[in-house]
């Protein structure tokens, strides 16, 4: 069987980014594609690059897996599990280590991105993280890797590192190839729609959270930055709010921006804003329902341990092979 690989890391707030770009499409490709395996982890391992307190970490942990369930993953149909709890991701990403180079690890557009941002305090594991994410894609023989933009850099390195591998030790892993999702593949921020809508932005107003409440979310949307043009048109080049808006609404109405731009012809900004708003409000006020019923139950451990267990047997077999052709073995 063939297998589809994703995780997201537990640092803040889950956006409506995440769930569009990412989330939602899993809860659309279980149900599509049933000939294949689904490895979806909360990526806990990746989230320590940059400390963190442990209490909020926890709930973090918990908070995403909830919401993942909460938005649509079927537990039966997907592997939901936590990365550390697995650790053989840690095991293969310092064999990923051992055949990365440094001068491709230097290149990662993130790495030098944080590097900026973050000139005190700057972790080894900030540096060898793609090695890590290589890891977590490789132990399970990915076939398909669903990506945006900003992480194709990082898949290449894998593929690069499989390949080498491959080369060195005779054929232990296959090679994956992007998963690239189309429409709503990008949301961008409210408050400057230039830039992705990322939990880390220091503004509020520029993201809205999955479990932001009604009244919030509305106020948000209403105030998001658009232009002085009165017409509702895709141009994300003059026009990035009001595209970014009609992305929203498109992909949580599986309308197409055509279909948009003829209902809203003769329609102003206000009266868009406020649809996108209720169609907003009624997606997330249904996942938080389920995100509460969720968060404290065994329910939620029980859905963590089937992951868990079915990830590692997976795992431990890959990992196994990989000792065995290295020579790390008696």
């Amino acid at each position: 069987m063939k297998t589809i690989v994703s995780g997201i890391q537990p640092s803040g707030v889950i956006t409506l980014g995440n769930y569009i770009g990412a989330i939602k499409n899993f809860v659309k490709l279980q149900s599509e594609m049933p000939d294949y395996e689904f490895f979806i982890f909360i990526a806990d391992l990746h989230a320590v690059t940059t400390p963190q307190e442990k209490a909020d970490l926890r709930k973090n942990i918990r908070s995403l897996a909830a919401l993942y369930v909460a938005c649509g993953l079927d537990p039966d149909k997907v592997n939901l599990f936590i990365q550390s709890e697995v650790l053989e991701h840690a095991a293969l990403g310092y064999i990923m280590e051992t055949t990365a180079y440094v001068g491709e690890l230097e290149r990662m557009t993130q790495y030098k991105d944080k590097m900026q941002r973050q000139l005190i305090g700057v972790t080894c594991a900030l540096f060898t993280y793609p090695a890590l994410m290589a890891a977590d894609i490789l132990l399970y023989d990915a076939s398909f890797v669903p990506v945006g933009e900003d992480q194709r850099q990082h898949l290449e390195l894998t593929r690069d590192l499989a390949i080498r591998f491959n080369n060195r030790y005779g054929e232990t892993f296959v090679v994956p190839e992007p998963l690239l999702v189309k429409q709503g593949a990008k949301i961008m921020s409210l408050a400057d729609p230039t830039k992705k809508m990322s939990k880390s932005d220091e503004l509020e107003k520029s993201y809205i959270s999955l479990l932001d409440d009604s009244a919030v979310i509305r106020k948000k949307i209403m105030t998001s930055v658009t232009d002085s043009e009165s017409r509702i048109r895709f141009d994300e080049t003059n026009k990035p709010g009001i595209s970014n808006l009609m992305t929203i609404l498109a992909s949580l109405t599986n309308q197409s921006i055509a279909q948009i731009e003829d209902a809203y012809i003769n329609k102003g900004y206000g009266d868009f804003k406020n649809d996108v708003s209720e169609t907003v409000i009624k997606e997330l006020v249904m996942i938080q329902s389920r995100y509460r019923d969720l968060i404290h139950s065994e329910e939620l451990n029980r859905y963590l341990d089937q992951g868990k267990n079915r990830a590692k047997e997976i795992a431990s077999r890959k990992l196994s092979k990989v000792f065995q052709r290295m020579g790390l073995s008696r």
